[in-house]
């Protein structure tokens, strides 16, 4: 039997200071008091190319790029509760790990890193997650 539930809204959630989609997809969509933001990679808002100085250089822009659709929903790091970690090569997970724990306290979100092929732009890294108000 098919029941006619309401549909929470959804409300796109954009940042000029993280990269625009490079796909049919939103930066983050929120609902209710839920923020979902789209996996990024390390392309800066202002060049859209991604940026140099190898993984820890990425990680840290992936992070920025999560901050700043964070605060235009008027969150932080601290309402993340679940990341999603792509690497293309799992043997930079130290150093993802060392840059990631600047920006999380001592209980950060849970996750799982996995290893993949390839992401867009020959990025080594892209990060999603999710957070709540």
């Amino acid at each position: 039997m098919s029941r006619n539930l309401p549909i929470s809204p959804r409300t796109a959630v954009r940042s000029r200071l993280a990269p625009a989609a490079i796909g049919p997809y939103s930066q983050a969509i929120k609902v209710g008091n839920t923020l979902y933001c789209s996996a990024q990679i390390g392309i800066h808002s202002a060049t859209q190319s991604l940026v140099e100085g190898g993984i820890e250089a990425q990680t840290e822009r992936v992070l920025k790029n999560i901050g700043a659709l964070l605060s235009a929903a008027s969150l932080g790091y601290r309402h993340v509760v679940h990341c999603r970690i792509y690497l293309t090569d799992i043997s930079d997970y130290a150093q993802v790990n060392e840059v990631y724990l600047k920006y999380f306290d001592d209980k950060p979100p849970c996750r799982e890193t996995v290893q993949v092929v390839a992401l867009p732009r020959d990025a080594a890294i892209a990060i999603s997650c999710i957070a709540v108000s």
